[in-house]
């Protein structure tokens, strides 16, 4: 029992368990990934007064009443900032009846501060898929710092299955974390954590130079996300210098990029999951994108997480190795016949720093 790998989603797949809805065209091989498979967005966006969950209701009866009105992505594919979406899914689901998922958005999505969540038909929570589920899915999109070109056919969010999820306790963590390092800190600290807690909680690093981090910009042009450029990283963000204190000032409700302070390695056989960042620690959203595939950061000496920070009501100080996410472990059912790495064309493959696909490289960045 565990996640379900690259070849079981495949399998999944051949037997019409995971399907594309009538017209929606087949299957691409770069949606499969590691341990979940990329959602595509079809051709018709419905622009809706607030966010919603159906309560026992299907998608369809619900959405009549709440769309402001329709936007065909072929003819018009434009999404404001700060309005709120929901485009129907390019697949649809008639899983058996021990499987079961989650979605999260991706991470080059996550990064640009554009929040998905899926959701099924009658289903009482965003981005839970039930055990046994038939039907559709839509994934509701609500950009926040930037107006968004996009196209059909584009994936947003990805979906991980699973039988009986098994997340890793923090003895058996800290007995893999002994055999091989789950994470390392390199020459910058040589501490160890001693002490796993539902995971492990790590922190942000704020000593790169000259770059430690990126602030959106307010008010920009629309972000191009259809592949046909590579948007102009100045155009968008505000480079963060390395401060001198070792400390900075959040401002509320901004968007921020930062990077861990430790280089993370997920095994073959297990995958990783960034969790809800603990309330008590501080007001501030810490990531939106949380999957980490099975192989992430073992080609090298690992690769850092890239953290996506946005404070709320107040401003927030942050230090320089400050604990601000969390990250858990799962089993996988099976090892994935392509692991996580430059073998499948994975864009994070040794990232430090690094900002969304859609961009080019910052200015001096090194």
């Amino acid at each position: 029992m565990g996640t379900l790998s690259d070849s079981q989603i495949r399998s999944l797949i051949e037997t019409g368990a995971i399907r594309p809805v009538k017209g929606g065209g087949g299957f691409l091989d770069s949606q499969v990934q590691p341990a979940s498979l990329d959602l595509c967005i079809g051709e018709i966006a419905y622009r809706v007064r607030a966010s919603f969950l159906p309560q026992g209701e299907s998608l369809s009866e619900v959405l009549p009443g709440l769309a402001l009105y329709p936007i065909d992505l072929t003819a018009h594919p434009y999404l404001e900032k700060g309005a709120v979406y929901i485009i129907p899914l390019r697949e649809e689901l008639a899983l058996p009846g021990d499987v079961e998922g989650k979605s999260n958005p991706k991470s080059s999505t996550g990064r640009v501060d554009v929040f998905t969540r899926v959701l099924t038909d009658r289903g009482s929570r965003f981005d839970e898929v039930s055990p046994g589920y038939h039907g559709p899915l839509y994934l509701e999109v609500f950009s926040r710092s930037f107006p968004l070109k996009v196209r059909p056919g584009l994936s947003l969010s990805q979906l991980r299955l699973f039988r009986n999820r098994e997340i890793l306790r923090d003895d058996e963590l800290e007995s893999r974390h002994r055999e091989t390092p789950l994470f390392w800190f390199g020459d910058k600290d040589k501490s160890e954590i001693k002490t796993f807690r539902e995971g492990v909680s790590l922190g942000m690093d704020l000593s790169f130079s000259p770059i430690v981090g990126y602030k959106a910009r307010s008010n920009t042009v629309i972000l191009d996300l259809t592949g046909d450029i590579r948007n102009q990283s100045e155009s968008f963000w505000e480079p963060i210098m390395a401060p001198p204190s070792g400390e900075l000032y959040l401002e509320p409700e901004s968007f921020y990029l930062f990077a861990s302070r430790a280089k993370i390695r997920i095994p073959s056989d297990l995958a990783g999951e960034m969790v809800e960042f603990d309330a008590q620690s501080g007001e501030l959203r810490t990531h939106y994108a949380g999957f980490f595939d099975p192989g992430f950061g073992l080609s090298g000496d690992g690769a850092r997480a890239v953290l996506e920070i946005r404070p709320h009501d107040v401003s927030f100080r942050v230090v320089d190795g400050q604990k601000i996410f969390r990250l858990r472990f799962e089993r996988m059912e099976q090892v994935p016949v392509h692991p996580y790495g430059v073998e499948i064309g994975s864009n994070y493959s040794h990232q430090g720093l690094k900002l969304s696909k859609y961009f080019t490289e910052f200015p001096g960045r090194i």
